[in-house]
């Protein structure tokens, strides 16, 4: 526990982080990748170059301003960011260097404002909020390890089947390279592919949804190809244009919190956009099997069918479950809005479970259309690529 007077500071501070977060973030990664450039092998370089990265910092650093007291409220983030952490290989040593550049940004950018005072107040405060994620970490990194076929940081994984699922989706097919078993991960969660691009002078890491149900005797991931964006999805390159069957990734063992609540029966509907089907397509392969008397509704969104991806494996999956009805939904955002709007006015959802996936945009669209048809927003499921956004 923090003490009275750094909750005080602390919190009064809140104002300012609204107003500067970004700057003392932006800061704090300029510094530390100057002192600490081995970090490089573990952030997302192109998040970095996009701003999403600070703004997610920034976001979260107000955040335990406000919650400076009640860091009980934080718990459901910290474990997200926790499995993001764990994922990448995050280790207790790391959290020194963070706090310490975070305090050397507070003071360059808030100048005269970050008194003694204000400082010995965040360095207490961090140090707790450290604590909070390095113990939470630590049971995620331990039960990584020691559940059956698990492992603790970084695995070699054959790839044993590469399979276009769309003109810019590809599936990757893996098994572990030594020949061992796989873990039971639950549907929804994803790995870590960490890659040495040639020419590269630091390691690349990126997140993807495990995009086939577990007990396959595989995992699965289906990568699209960034070459739309800028910068540029250096990693989603090198996987579609170099990687092939036999050649070798190194994968995380399975993280996040975005998981299908298997124990509930009320009525589903998961709402996919473009390759933000992944992991809806593991839940309801998961559904078909464990739970197929369950209702379920699948609403898939793509911009056209040449880069609709699964059509095949979700009309099977909703083949076999006596309640399953699926909907495909193309075309250009506002058509996509009206006939999603349309297929919810046919629906009871209040007391549905919604599960979304897809772009930024498309899912603040469709959470909103979620709730003013009458679905409580504790219902409704998200998750985002990249760093989080605050989306309802």
């Amino acid at each position: 526990m923090v003490s009275a007077k750094t909750v005080e500071i602390v919190k009064a501070t809140a104002p300012v982080l609204a107003e500067k977060g970004e700057e003392i973030t932006a800061c704090f990664y300029q510094n530390m990748f100057a002192d600490h450039p081995e970090l490089l092998n573990i952030f997302n370089h192109a998040n970095q170059k996009q701003g999403r990265q600070q703004a997610a910092l920034a976001r979260t650093v107000y955040a335990a301003a406000l919650h400076i007291d009640q860091l009980e409220e934080l718990l459901p983030v910290v474990k997200q960011i926790a499995h993001k952490h764990r994922s990448l290989g995050v280790k207790r040593a790391d959290y020194p260097i963070v706090g310490a550049h975070l305090l050397r940004a507070m003071k360059e950018v808030l100048g005269v404002a970050a008194t003694p005072n204000v400082l010995s107040a965040w360095e207490e405060a961090y140090g707790v909020i450290a604590q909070v994620f390095i113990d939470v970490e630590a049971d995620m990194y331990e039960q990584a390890a020691t559940e059956k076929g698990g492992w603790h940081d970084f695995k070699d994984f054959t790839v044993v089947r590469k399979e276009e699922e769309s003109t810019n989706i590809t599936s990757f097919y893996l098994k572990p390279r030594d020949g061992g078993e796989l873990p039971r991960y639950l549907p929804g969660q994803y790995v870590t592919v960490r890659v040495r691009i040639p020419d590269e002078t630091y390691m690349h890491n990126r997140q993807y949804s495990l995009s086939a149900a577990p007990g396959k005797g595989y995992m699965r991931i289906s990568v699209k190809r960034e070459d739309e964006c800028e910068p540029k999805g250096a990693v989603s390159l090198f996987l579609h244009e170099q990687v092939k069957a036999g050649d070798v990734l190194s994968i995380s063992a399975p993280a996040g919190s975005f998981t299908l609540n298997a124990s509930h029966d009320q009525p589903i509907v998961f709402i996919s956009g473009g390759v933000g089907v992944t992991p809806l397509l593991s839940m309801l392969q998961t559904v078909a099997v464990e739970n197929p008397t369950r209702p379920v509704t699948f609403i898939q969104v793509a911009q056209d069918m040449t880069v609709c991806a699964f059509r095949s494996e979700i009309e099977a999956c909703l083949h076999e479950l006596p309640e399953g009805r699926g909907h495909l939904c193309l075309g250009e955002p506002r058509i996509i809005a009206r006939q999603i709007k349309e297929i919810l006015s046919q629906m009871s959802i209040e007391d549905s479970d919604a599960y979304v996936c897809g772009p930024i945009g498309f899912m603040k669209m469709v959470i909103d259309l979620l709730q003013r048809s009458g679905m409580d927003g504790e219902n409704i499921h998200y998750e985002c690529f990249g760093p989080d956004m605050p989306l309802k």
